[in-house]
């Protein structure tokens, strides 16, 4: 039998027999599409995150106070501390060659007030550096002034939200606003940009790093962010790095160091192997599909017992006639993989445009994996119909009779 010849007959069949064809039509094109849907949302993650590490550069060195050892996996975020990171510490790792900018850090989270509106929010201490080193601009005012760095100076810069919280439309530059129990001058607001790491840049004020010592009773750093000349040696610099606090540390090795492309690497791998466990409860529907194509290809053999008998009977041989079979229910998971595609490619779109923010994509393999498996679930299960209908007997078939 010529291909044209079965492809001529499978669709007359499927034209019988609509409400059957369009179940396994059904069945095969939800399991492709649910597997191409939820791959996109890890890969739509893994591209999220790498989107929020380029905005920070591509040469950024975290350092933490504590040493915490490591046998492999994700970096760690905190250590144990003897003894506190200081803003000198920050100060003395200046003085390595590689090293474009160095931005100390001091976190916590105080009340900022304007007349009878209140907010509580993250506060950071820092220095101008903080605005090259994460890569933030300021939509109105300025940043930090350098002496921001060695004096407490009662100015701030607001994140787009609470600007617009505490002011609303009124301009903000100038204006004086509590946080904590001082009084500070507002002399920027952060351009709209949104979360990055975790950290929403809208919704918290900058303050020198001086002032957050004086608000929070501390001298230790909550962190010092170094960003690295573009053709820096990472391992030298972590070296230099070392050296400096061991010097400074009588002789303790007591800080972690995160690399931004160790970090991006832990979390790819997480993400990786994440989208991987998603496509493989996701193609557990096509085999249910599969399961349903045997059933009612069982079905179609009992029901067609009379024309495979007079099949047989002009001279069709039994490979014929399984591959008549076969032939069937591949043309159906081909024709539901398609509809899965079209139907996956819509949803994706859509919610691409409602979602911008969220880079929603199917990874390259997706659609290949899907179909394969589609494939190969289709042909494996509509083998045993395939070889019944192969073993009936001509002269029993054509009466109606079973073997």
């Amino acid at each position: 039998m010529l291909l044209l010849d079965q492809l001529r007959f499978n669709s007359q069949l499927f034209l019988r027999h609509r409400v059957r064809t369009g179940l396994l039509l059904l069945a095969v094109g939800l399991g492709v599409a649910s597997v191409i849907l939820l791959t996109s949302l890890g890969e739509g993650a893994r591209r999220y995150v790498d989107r929020e590490f380029s905005a920070l550069g591509n040469q950024l060195l975290i350092i933490l106070p504590g040493r915490k050892e490591t046998t492999g996996g994700a970096p760690p975020i905190y250590g144990t501390a003897p003894r506190d990171l200081t803003l000198e510490d920050a100060q003395a790792l200046e003085r390595i060659p590689a090293v474009r900018a160095v931005a100390p850090v001091i976190a916590g989270t105080a009340s900022v007030a304007l007349s009878s509106r209140s907010r509580e929010v993250i506060v950071l201490g820092t220095t101008a550096a903080i605005f090259q080193v994460r890569k933030m601009n300021v939509a109105q005012g300025e940043v930090l002034p350098a002496r921001a760095r060695s004096e407490a100076m009662a100015v701030c810069v607001l994140g787009s939200k609470l600007k617009n919280e505490l002011f609303g439309n009124r301009r903000a530059i100038g204006e004086w606003v509590r946080v904590g129990d001082r009084r500070m001058r507002v002399i920027g607001v952060l351009e709209e940009r949104g979360e990055s790491l975790g950290l929403d840049l809208r919704d918290m004020i900058i303050v020198p790093v001086r002032t957050a010592e004086q608000m929070f009773n501390t001298p230790g750093l909550f962190r010092v962010l170094m960003e690295l000349d573009g053709n820096a040696d990472f391992k030298r610099a972590e070296d230099r790095v070392k050296a400096i606090i061991r010097e400074r540390h009588e002789g303790d090795d007591d800080i972690t160091l995160i690399s931004q492309d160790s970090m991006l690497a832990a979390f790819n791998n997480i993400l990786t192997t994440l989208t991987l466990a998603i496509a493989a409860i996701a193609a557990i529907s096509l085999l249910v599909a599969g399961i349903l194509i045997m059933n009612i290809s069982l079905i179609s053999v009992s029901q067609r017992r009379k024309e495979i008998g007079l099949l047989k009977a002009l001279g069709g041989s039994s490979r014929q006639v399984r591959q008549l079979f076969l032939g069937e229910s591949l043309l159906l998971v081909s024709l539901g993989s398609v509809a899965g595609i079209v139907v996956a490619w819509v949803v994706v779109n859509v919610l691409a445009r409602l979602w911008p923010v969220f880079p929603l994509a199917p990874p390259w393999w997706s659609i290949p994996a899907a179909v394969g498996t589609a494939l190969l679930s289709g042909l494996i299960f509509s083998l045993i119909p395939a070889r019944r209908a192969a073993a009936l007997d001509p002269v029993l078939a054509m009466r109606g009779q079973d073997q």
